[in-house]
């Protein structure tokens, strides 16, 4: 299999990604999955129908309620039984939850690098280098306006959330029928490049420039 197959599947590879993350996606545990989706859905539905300040304020001020009941019944508890088993949430307080420095440099290094490929492909794709490319370019551009009439962003947003936690895994169910027809997609839209390549002279001269 070519470099294009080898890249398409590796967006398809749980081993990228973290092991929390591939957990959740993947629903290693029901439980936690289902939770997280939703509690996600839940905060995307609340920003969809009221202002970003709003549900701060509102989560904020339920996870607040939420910690001072929880610490006065634990009091009272104690009172009662007598006994000294301390702050309920200790063993939170005591957590480290800074960031080290070295992680976060590294965060912002992968973020650079991944930000200067992206202006890099965006400049390559908006100026032409590659008339093919870049005509490939349009067509998505094109069918974006048709998305974009349909969906707002947050509606996209949440069926990006859900397709995080469905297709993932409908993927890891029927992996060869789908390897098998991304491979039939990838080899008709390369023969496609390629007719479209030899057919505009402009390609060949881009690919002849690139050899050099």
């Amino acid at each position: 299999m070519g470099s294009d197959g080898d890249i398409t599947h590796a967006w398809f590879d749980p081993q990228r990604l973290h092991p929390e993350v591939e957990s959740l996606i993947y629903w290693r545990s029901a439980a936690r999955s289902g939770a997280a989706l939703g509690a996600g859905l839940a905060l995307l539905v609340a920003l969809a129908c009221c202002s970003v300040v709003s549900v701060l304020a509102y989560s904020s001020l339920l996870a607040l309620s939420a910690a001072v009941a929880f610490r006065i019944y634990k009091n009272v508890l104690q009172a009662v039984q007598k006994t000294n088993e301390g702050h309920p949430f200790k063993w939170l307080l005591e957590k480290d939850i800074s960031v080290p420095a070295e992680r976060a440099q590294s965060l912002a290094a992968a973020a650079t690098a991944h930000l200067n490929a992206a202006l890099a492909e965006l400049r390559r794709l908006f100026l032409v280098e590659d008339l093919v490319d870049s005509l490939k370019f349009g067509v998505l551009l094109w069918c974006l306006t048709y998305v974009g009439a349909c969906f707002n962003g947050i509606t996209l947003i949440i069926l990006g959330w859900i397709a995080l936690f469905t297709l993932p895994k409908a993927y890891e169910m029927n992996k060869p029928q789908v390897d098998a027809n991304l491979e039939l997609a990838r080899a008709k839209i390369n023969e496609i490049s390629a007719k479209v390549r030899a057919a505009v002279p402009l390609g060949k001269k881009a690919e002849s420039e690139k050899d050099k």
